[in-house]
């Protein structure tokens, strides 16, 4: 069975210390079993005690990175490469497996025109590098391709693929996110099935951002080719509620949500549990 996960921006809008035992402490008592955590681009991360605190609750936890602005991968490959380095550093202290998120392109950054051949061939240097690098601490890497208003490098599955089996190594892998897929895919089923074993992450999202299973969000073909696949990683909750006001800018969260963080989180856990109840039992 897949894992139950949220991700921090559930219940604070950015990492920081206190903030992060809170995220850690509620990601327990609302039943979940894993927590996302999006690293801060400073780093400024203690990963040993971060360790303590979640072993403290019993819950596992997953990193993901989005890179800054100066670590846009075709202008800056090079400052791009030493951050990645330096989180995957952060996640092999606290004995972890996988660092995932925008790792591909800034959000926001954009030349205007899709990405050309010589901006893809640095990207794949890029991630050749720091493919090797995280194979050595047993790390594997997640690339989130995200919609077009965001990016212009990677906005979908099968961009994110070809690079993969271009680059023919076994520890990087497909960071799926239902919102952007919702935008970008022509469906739900195909690209899960073309993911196949690639497929190490997945954002559960609903198309406005609200409670799962309230919106646009073709959720039956999702976990159909899920089942099918036999996927066993990591499904995290990635909604927003504008209770928390930090988030209302960044997520671009114009009208009140209807629902709050807590209500939002443990509404779409539940809704996560009944469709694999719904489609993976019927693998059994």
């Amino acid at each position: 069975m897949p894992i139950f996960g949220t991700s921090i921006l559930s219940f604070i809008p950015n990492w920081t210390a206190d903030g992060g035992q809170y995220a850690i402490q509620k990601t327990a008592e609302c039943g979940f079993d894993m927590l996302e955590i999006l690293l801060p681009t400073s780093l400024d991360f203690d990963s040993k005690q971060v360790k303590k605190q979640l072993d403290t609750v019993e819950i596992s936890a997953r990193c993901t990175l989005n890179l800054p602005a100066d670590c846009h991968i075709p202008f800056y490959p090079e400052q791009a490469v030493s951050i990645i380095k330096s989180a995957l550093d952060k996640v092999a202290e606290m004995n972890g497996d996988f660092l995932g998120g925008v790792l591909h392109s800034a959000i926001g950054t954009f030349t205007g025109n899709p990405c050309t051949k010589d901006e893809k061939k640095v990207i794949q240097q890029v991630f050749t590098e720091v493919a090797a690098y995280a194979k050595v601490h047993n790390i594997n890497l997640g690339i989130e391709p995200i919609n077009r208003y965001e990016s212009y490098v990677f906005t979908a599955a099968d961009e994110v693929l070809n690079m993969i089996e271009n680059i023919g190594t076994t520890n990087i892998g497909l960071h799926l996110d239902t919102f952007h897929m919702n935008i970008e895919e022509s469906n739900f089923y195909d690209p899960i099935i073309r993911a196949g074993n690639n497929l190490n992450h997945l954002h559960i999202t609903e198309s406005d951002r609200g409670m799962t299973g309230e919106g646009n969000v073709r959720w039956d073909d999702l976990f159909k080719a899920l089942a099918q696949i036999n996927y066993q990683g990591p499904l995290v909750l990635e909604n927003f509620s504008s209770e928390i006001t930090e988030l209302i800018g960044p997520t671009s969260l114009w009208r009140p949500s209807k629902y709050n963080s807590e209500d939002l989180a443990k509404g779409s856990l539940a809704f996560m549990q009944e469709m694999v109840n719904k489609y993976y039992n019927k693998n059994d």
